[in-house]
């Protein structure tokens, strides 16, 4: 499932614009269109993981957050490139 899970974070990642973000409805409505309620909990370990790995940036309120202590709404971003600067949030 968590590979489902990651090649449907970066699949959705990619349609969107440079530094804009997607949330995990999304990605647990592209694995699962019917039964997408019950697989928020794989996108968000699997969200973890991926930031834990510097692949994947977790944001509260337009700002990164620590992965491993966020709570609440959130949304997921691809990494800035380095020297870039920081965008707004929003998809």
């Amino acid at each position: 499932m968590s590979a489902q899970v990651e090649t449907a974070i970066f699949d959705l990642l990619a349609k969107v614009a440079p530094g804009k973000s997607i949330s995990p409805e999304d990605v647990a409505r592209a694995v699962e269109p019917e039964g997408w309620r019950r697989l928020l909990g794989h996108v968000r370990a699997t969200a973890v993981g991926l930031a834990r790995q510097n692949q994947l940036v977790i944001t509260r309120h337009g700002k990164p957050a620590d992965p491993e202590d966020f709570k609440g709404v959130y949304r997921l971003r691809l990494p800035e490139p380095a020297g870039a600067p920081a965008s707004e949030e929003g998809a």
